[in-house]
């Protein structure tokens, strides 16, 4: 419906769309009542015109077939509101005497049943008769009951422009209750957006308010990513309070040897020199690689093949003398329901502790199964001991990301899958070596 734009105004949405449809069903039942109506109020008057005709035929053979007993009076155009007309042979009697033009030709009609007159001169210009012959010791009887339909039909005008009356105010409290519907429905919408704005502000770290069910998914990935952030920022400054701590000592020797005036540059000098730049520029290309690590922003899915090969290709020319394998039965444009960024963090960091430890290769492997999302990378290395393998990913006060041993970056593999759930296993592979699992659950909870 190019009219209804969904992106200008929920409410201008609802209004378009709920308005007109509460005034067109209002008027169907209204035209349905009219329809309804008519045709009760035919089918009440046939069967009323039926039991006249009973009526008058018991009362006729009560008077042993003289019409004279059957004058009542005003009595059914007073109290029936019908008229009607009795023959028996040659007499003949119509009350009241008003309908005589038009009841006594339907006394000489041949048929029986109901008969429709519109149109007709005088003040009665629509009624309906009901016609019933039968014997009287050997004389045709016959009998006509007829009603006035116009008065039925101002009556039932009447009826159905008070239920237009009343079906305008109910439209009115329509209108009204779907007004506030609209407007409490969307006051979650507004705690909302105050919400974000105290955020912005700084007056709260994360959206705690209670809102519908509709929008507690919006509030979970708006906190996720909050939380994302905030690890980010914790390992950005880790990273640079790492860095600034490697290099520190390095530079300050470096400097105090160019600074010495007396003391001149032999050989093995500038060989110390050369080795503690070199120290330096291991530490400045480890946080390099670590950048490298990272991948596009929050809030993607991430296809866990492309990015594999990427760091399995990346991290065998680091590690050149190492083979680098990849297992897997998925399609390439599979998805997984995580950021590219936290895929990255664990598929580098286990794959760097791999490569480092390794004696010859690394298999990586990439499954789902009943446990959920299974990512599987094991070396050939010498292992680690069994009674140790408890302690690693452990965060102390402080990690120094720049230890050797199978502890880098460990840590941040436990820190990223413990945000969606999921559990880190480390264990020993096949070959003896060191195999570390990561396992994340198939629907991830945002």
């Amino acid at each position: 419906m190019p009219w209804i734009d969904l992106n200008r105004s929920i409410r201008r949405t609802l209004l378009i769309v709920l308005l007109p449809a509460a005034i067109a069903l209002m008027g169907a039942a209204w035209v349905i009542h009219g329809a309804l109506l008519e045709r009760m109020a035919h089918s009440f008057v046939e069967d009323r015109l039926r039991e006249e005709v009973g009526f008058l035929r018991h009362r006729l053979n009560q008077a042993h077939g003289s019409v004279e007993a059957l004058n009542t009076g005003a009595y059914f155009e007073q109290v029936l509101h019908h008229a009607f007309a009795v023959r028996v042979g040659s007499r003949q009697y119509v009350s009241p005497s008003s309908w005589s033009s038009l009841l006594v030709p339907l006394l000489e009609e041949s048929r029986t049943g109901f008969i429709r007159r519109t149109g007709a001169d005088g003040e009665i210009s629509d009624y309906l008769a009901y016609r019933e012959t039968f014997e009287r010791q050997g004389r045709e009887a016959v009998i006509v009951v007829a009603e006035d339909l116009s008065r039925l039909g101002a009556s039932q005008r009447e009826l159905h422009i008070w239920t237009a009356v009343v079906s305008a105010v109910l439209l009115g409290l329509l209108v009204l209750v779907i007004w506030i519907a609209i407007r409490l429905s969307l006051a979650s919408v507004a705690r909302l957006q105050a919400a974000l704005k105290e955020l912005q502000q700084g007056e709260r770290e994360r959206l705690d308010i209670e809102t519908p069910a509709e929008f507690q998914p919006l509030v979970g990935q708006l906190n996720q990513l909050l939380d994302t952030l905030d690890q980010r920022l914790i390992r950005s400054r880790e990273a640079l309070a790492n860095l600034s701590h490697s290099v520190k000592t390095p530079i300050t020797a470096v400097r105090q040897v160019l600074e010495e005036r007396e003391q001149p540059l032999d050989w093995d000098m500038r060989q110390q020199l050369a080795r503690r730049l070199s120290d330096i520029d291991g530490q400045l290309e480890t946080e390099m690689r670590r950048s490298r690590f990272a991948g596009a922003q929050a809030g993607k899915g991430a296809a866990p093949l492309s990015q594999a090969r990427e760091l399995l290709w990346m991290l065998g020319r680091l590690y050149p003398g190492k083979e680098f394998e990849l297992e897997t039965a998925m399609a390439d444009e599979h998805r997984w329901p995580i950021e590219e960024y936290d895929l990255n963090e664990i598929l580098g960091n286990i794959l760097d502790n791999a490569g480092k430890w390794a004696a010859s290769s690394v298999t990586l492997s990439l499954r789902e199964d009943e446990t959920g999302l299974v990512i599987e990378a094991s070396d050939d290395g010498p292992g680690v001991p069994q009674e140790q393998l408890a302690t690693l990913g452990a965060r102390g006060q402080r990690l120094d990301e720049q230890a050797a041993g199978h502890g880098l970056g460990l840590a941040i593999v436990r820190d990223v899958v413990r945000r969606y759930d999921g559990r880190v296993v480390f264990d020993l592979s096949d070959s003896g070596g060191f195999r570390a699992r990561v396992v994340l659950p198939e629907r991830i909870s945002l």
